[in-house]
């Protein structure tokens, strides 16, 4: 093994802990801390997956891979990785406890299989296709819807056909819809370019399912039950026929519609299809169709007029013929509705769409996640809102500034497979960075800023580029005082030299209080010079600029920025050595800015 090199510390496993930054030859300096987080994660999930260390390469195409923006700093990460994997010592039980205590989703990861990218396979397309996303609007769309309304509405432009929004709103009780999020749900399918060809709520067609609960009942195909849940329950675990199941279709109809008028409380009887009482999964046997509830229904035109309520696999089943679906595509946990759904076709001669499921999909960031749990959050004041930027919704996304294009391709790239997958928004954001990157001007922003007195400091105008591949300046009036990080001064010392981007490059004089002086000329000027300084490059902000406050899925950051960050309310921009954010609200010279991604 190599010595160790200076300047490093040792961890418990014998890996190597580099200086704290570098300077790449593109002039960045790159947060070593952040970066050799990486490679001890990718490089323990290897060596844990195949049982030895693994090689530069392996890890290297990893980390470029989940982090494009690496790319530019190849040559300086593989070198970093050759220092880490050099002090990797212990044995593959060590490793993945280590593995486990910094990256536990990687342990996962190693056993599952991952879906490949290979887009939207074709589907078997006989005449026109007809496909549909139907929500339950008790919030927001969630990254898994998202994911529901892409694909059917990428199927629907690909093969000329017709996309449908139907809203599954006939649970006015346990799953309440809100209001608001029939429009959250059009207005996320207009800002996604899916914008539906038919809107459909279910709620507006309960007379038309009591047509078809009547012709089942008619056929002696569904029932209506009294029996408390737990006492049916009994039955249907002792796969025995409950009393009322043998009730002949007078009887049925007459209970039928005593539930329609009044006749029951809630709860008192509800409507079940007949299927095989014997069948093995329980979940099959004698379903539930309809349940009286007497809670209104959010919707004024609905109101309480209703009082007997389809449950969505009844409701489902009914509107995918009414409609003329052809293609159900969904996630894999509802094949149990297809199984009971099918039972309602068969009797009525229909015949079921085409169906193709994917499989759970797990986000790293955000583990389990539900819209009832997001809900009770926002209600206790946990989350600010729907948008607030440790959620998943699509609503947060957006305010992010996290691009439909890029939010499209992701779930394209996706592809359709059983399969369960795992994957981080990395990749999300990977596609998103080469979409914004291009036109996101770049500003300087400090956060947790600390001021410094600057001694012989020449009356300059700084002139960074707005972007890295354009001509067009900014200008930046010095001042005598500036703002920088508290974390790029507060482990300096007196005669520490570093260099203010884009500025000229100072001397610590003294750190309480905190006084440099200038030694020399402009940035640029060094750029002739054979062998110009290796001084740390920091960023700074003088007396004239605008409050900021970014808020990231992590914490929230306050700092100050130059004042040309006003000017960008709506857009995305990036905070040189900090990432993207979405400029949300400019108000009295204070910057609101939701975090994207670096």
């Amino acid at each position: 093994m190599e010595s160790q090199p200076d300047d490093v510390a040792v961890n418990h496993l014998g890996l190597w802990i580099p200086a704290p930054r570098f300077e790449s030859e593109s002039g960045y300096f790159m947060e070593i801390d952040e970066t050799r987080e990486l490679i001890e994660k990718y490089a323990l999930q290897n060596a844990v997956k195949y049982g030895k260390t693994p090689q530069t390469g392996a890890v290297l195409g990893k980390i470029l891979g989940e982090h494009p923006d690496l790319r530019k700093d190849a040559k300086e990460v593989a070198s970093l990785i050759g220092e880490v994997l050099s002090g990797l010592t212990g044995d593959p039980e060590s490793w993945e406890q280590r593995l486990g205590e910094i990256a536990p989703d990687l342990i996962e990861e190693i056993h599952e299989r991952k879906q490949p990218s290979t887009g939207l396979p074709d589907l078997e397309v006989d005449g026109r296709a007809v496909l549909r996303f139907a929500p339950n609007p008790n919030g927001p769309a969630t990254i898994g819807s998202v994911r529901g309304i892409v694909v059917n509405s990428e199927y629907a432009q690909r093969y000329h056909g017709e996309f449908i929004i139907r809203f599954d709103d006939t649970d006015p009780k346990t799953k309440a819809p809100m209001l608001d999020a029939y429009t959250w749900y059009l207005d996320d399918c207009e800002y996604l370019g899916t914008v539906p060809d038919r809107v459909v709520y279910a709620s507006d067609h309960l007379l038309e399912y009591y047509e078809y609960a009547k012709k089942l009942i008619l056929m002696g195909k569904a029932y209506v039950c009294t029996c408390p849940r737990d006492e049916f329950k009994r039955y249907k675990d002792a796969k025995e026929p409950c009393p009322h199941r043998d009730a002949d279709v007078d009887a049925n109809l007459k209970h039928w519609e005593q539930m329609l008028d009044g006749g029951y409380p809630e709860g008192g009887a509800v409507l079940r299809i007949k299927t095989d009482i014997k069948h093995k999964d329980p979940a099959m046997r004698d379903w539930a169709a309809f349940r009286i509830v007497l809670t209104p229904h959010p919707r004024p035109e609905i109101g309480d007029r209703f009082r007997v309520w389809p449950l969505l696999d009844f409701e489902s089943a009914i509107e995918d013929h009414v409609l003329g679906i052809t293609h159900i595509i969904r996630g894999k946990d509802l094949m149990d509705s297809e199984q009971r759904q099918r039972y309602v076709y068969e009797y009525l001669g229909w015949q079921y769409p085409k169906t193709l499921h994917w499989g759970r999909m797990k986000i790293h960031e955000f583990g389990r996640f539900s819209t009832s749990a997001i809900s009770e959050a926002i209600a206790d004041g946990t989350y600010t809102g729907w948008d607030d930027p440790r959620v998943p919704t699509l609503r947060a996304l957006r305010r992010r500034g996290i691009t439909a294009v890029a939010i499209r391709r992701f779930m394209i790239d996706l592809g359709i497979a059983e399969t369960d997958i795992s994957l981080s928004l990395d990749n999300l954001y990977a596609i998103n960075r080469k979409i914004v990157d291009p036109a996101a001007n770049r500003y300087f922003f400090v956060w947790e800023p600390v001021k410094m007195e600057i001694l012989d400091a020449p009356k300059m105008i700084a002139t960074p580029k707005c972007h890295p591949e354009r001509d067009d300046l900014r200008k930046i009036p010095a001042s005598s005082t500036l703002s920088m990080c508290r974390t790029d001064i507060e482990s300096l010392e007196a005669g520490d030299k570093l260099r203010l981007k884009n500025l000229y490059d100072i001397e610590i004089v003294s750190t309480e209080p905190l006084v440099a002086r200038c030694i020399g000329g402009i940035h640029e000027a060094w750029c002739a010079i054979e062998e110009k300084p290796r001084y740390q490059i920091i960023h700074w902000v003088p007396d004239e600029h605008v409050q900021v406050v970014v808020r990231a899925p992590d914490q929230t950051y306050e700092g100050v920025g130059e004042t040309g960050i006003a000017a960008e309310q709506g857009n995305i921009v990036q905070f040189e050595r900090f990432g993207f954010v979405r400029i949300d609200s400019v108000d009295a010279g204070r910057v609101v800015a939701y975090f994207a991604h670096r």
